[in-house]
């Protein structure tokens, strides 16, 4: 059982190089990233107007660009244990999480590639989880496993730990929020040893990286992004895993929440989903009919560098400025700000772009900006 997907060009090392030099400067992220490829035609032309878009956004000084040295060092420590760094479309990136438009440009992929182009169910839940909320996970991994399915999570205590011990045999992917050599929690590095034989990990973080609070939802956005759907099987209110089925919502994928005691907080998250349309699930079974007629459709993946909105860095300075006054700390829409300025949306994005570039810039869920 694979997703069908086009066959995709496979990059030169060259191009590579320039990818991960690219991905790796200042203030360059994934949505930064695809903008400059596509107004910019190549990395590497992207990297020669860096320091002057971010001086336009009004940067305090140049940033920090990834020199050639720095990724061909990269490059050669993720093969030597087993990392290859595939871009969207290559062989052993998920073809679902390859749609994404904040796809990550280049991933760290370990283990079985052929794994990595299966259908995936996410299985999310509490790092503290109940014995039955365990229990649950343990089973309905496995069974979804012996439907054919790779469970991906996110390494993490508790409901995740469950589910990929549950399909070491069958195929699990593990979701890193640090480098490939930066395990967290450092006691699932025996585990993460074991998935490896038959599944595999993913990271867009750096070798090197080690995790912090903020790199959880990146990380877990992959989780939800990569997979067809996402079982919540505990979360508490305002817990992570409701952070994944929201992500996962946003995506397009299917959301599933298995139901607990109103007693329990561990249950209060799930049972609020079910409110929300969540599809209630029991059993494997309530996954798998669910995500069916998805299967039978082709992921489509665009091979070109995505469509997206153009870009325009001819505006003039009194244009720029008044871009840049109606930003402020609190967060406002992009179409908001492209009303309330009379400018084109082309010219907005610019301008945008440029003071992500310069570090001025936050993006916020739900396409709101402000200045940092």
């Amino acid at each position: 059982m694979h997703d069908r997907t086009p066959s995709a060009p496979h990059l030169t090392d060259s191009e590579r190089i320039d990818r991960l030099r690219l991905i790796r400067s200042d203030n360059v992220g994934p949505r930064t990233f695809a903008s400059l490829l596509r107004h910019f035609g190549s990395a590497r032309s992207a990297l020669e107007r860096l320091p002057d878009l971010a001086r336009r956004g009004g940067a305090s000084g140049p940033g920090r660009i990834c020199s050639e040295d720095d990724a061909r060092r990269e490059l050669a420590a993720s093969r030597k244990i087993g990392v290859a760094l595939v871009a969207p479309g290559e062989a052993g990136y998920p073809p679902r999480l390859a749609t994404l438009d904040d796809a990550p440009p280049l991933l760290g992929i370990r283990g079985a590639p052929e794994v990595m182009m299966r259908p995936m169910i996410a299985i999310v839940g509490s790092r503290n989880a109940s014995g039955a909320g365990l229990k649950f996970a343990g089973q309905i991994a496995r069974d979804l496993g012996d439907a054919g399915f790779v469970v991906i999570s996110g390494l993490a205590r508790g409901i995740d730990q469950a589910a990929h011990r549950a399909t070491v045999a069958s195929g699990t992917v593990a979701v890193l929020a640090g480098g490939h050599d930066r395990i967290y929690p450092p006691e699932h590095e025996n585990l993460l040893t074991a998935l490896l034989e038959h599944g595999g990990a993913i990271s867009e973080m750096p070798l090197g990286h080690v995790p912090r609070a903020r790199d959880f939802p990146r990380r877990n956005r992959l989780i939800s992004g990569a997979s067809l759907g996402v079982v919540v099987v505990e979360a508490a209110h305002r817990s992570g895993s409701l952070i994944t089925a929201r992500m996962a919502a946003e995506q397009g994928r299917e959301v599933f929440a298995v139901p607990g005691s109103p007693l329990d907080p561990r249950a209060a998250g799930t049972n609020d989903l079910i409110k929300q349309g969540a599809t209630l699930t029991t059993e494997a079974s309530d996954v798998i009919n669910a995500v069916a007629p998805i299967m039978e459709r082709p992921v489509a993946i665009d091979l070109r560098e995505r469509d997206g909105e153009p870009l325009d860095f001819d505006a003039g300075l009194s244009e720029r400025a008044r871009i840049v006054d109606l930003l402020g700390p609190s967060p406002i829409s992009l179409d908001d700000l492209i009303r309330m300025s009379d400018a084109s949306p082309a010219i907005v994005r610019s301008v945008l772009l440029e003071l992500e570039l310069a570090g001025r810039l936050e993006r916020h869920g739900g396409g709101l900006v402000s200045l940092v």
